[in-house]
């Protein structure tokens, strides 16, 4: 069954819980307002697109690709991103609450976490190189084996991070972030 090209298109206010996005390529496209909840976004191709205002809460987004894709205060709490396409794999999100997803093993560099919610995100083997955390709050975030280098956390929030479990050459934290770096060790800063 051949698959469906959308170019340029909008889609706004739809609900997707009870009918399916249909299978296909989406480029340039812009979803406003949709509800895609506990739906299936499985085995799609999504370049050049934004998402705004959207509802994508344990939404299944196996083998997708996302390239290039933009998340603008959406809510996407549970998405398995370590599921996805990871070939050519980016995206930036801004406003977005994406608590309990998981970026395992994911080479992600340079992505955009901006005013995120991220708790008990998991980071995990993930390389997240010249990535920024600006004005997050990842509150129970996993950092393991996390390649950081170069990662900006200056007004992050919330982060517990292991400096020798992790990889953090030339991260930037406030002076404030510091305790999140020390937590481990169970000493008070005052």
């Amino acid at each position: 069954m051949a698959q469906s090209f959308w170019l340029d298109t909008e889609f706004i206010k739809q609900d997707f819980t009870q009918t399916k996005l249909p299978k296909g390529d989406y480029e340039n496209c812009r979803f406003v307002d949709c509800l895609f909840t506990k739906g299936f976004l499985d085995n799609q191709n999504f370049v050049e697109c934004t998402f705004e205002d959207c509802d994508l809460t344990n939404a299944n987004i196996a083998h997708t690709t996302f390239n290039e894709v933009e998340f603008i205060n959406c809510k996407m709490v549970g998405l398995q991103f370590d599921s996805c396409n990871p070939m050519l794999l980016s995206f930036q999100f801004d406003g977005c609450n994406l608590s309990v997803a998981s970026f395992y093993d994911l080479e992600i560099p340079q992505t955009r976490f901006l005013n995120c919610k991220l708790h008990q995100t998991d980071f995990s083997n993930a390389s997240l190189k010249g990535s920024s955390f600006s004005g997050s709050d990842l509150k129970n975030a996993i950092f393991e084996n996390t390649d950081l280098e170069g990662a900006d956390f200056e007004t992050a929030l919330g982060f517990s991070i292991d400096p020798t479990r992790n990889s953090l050459k030339k991260s930037k934290f406030s002076k404030e972030g510091l305790i999140g770096l020390l937590k481990k060790y169970d000493i008070v800063v005052t």
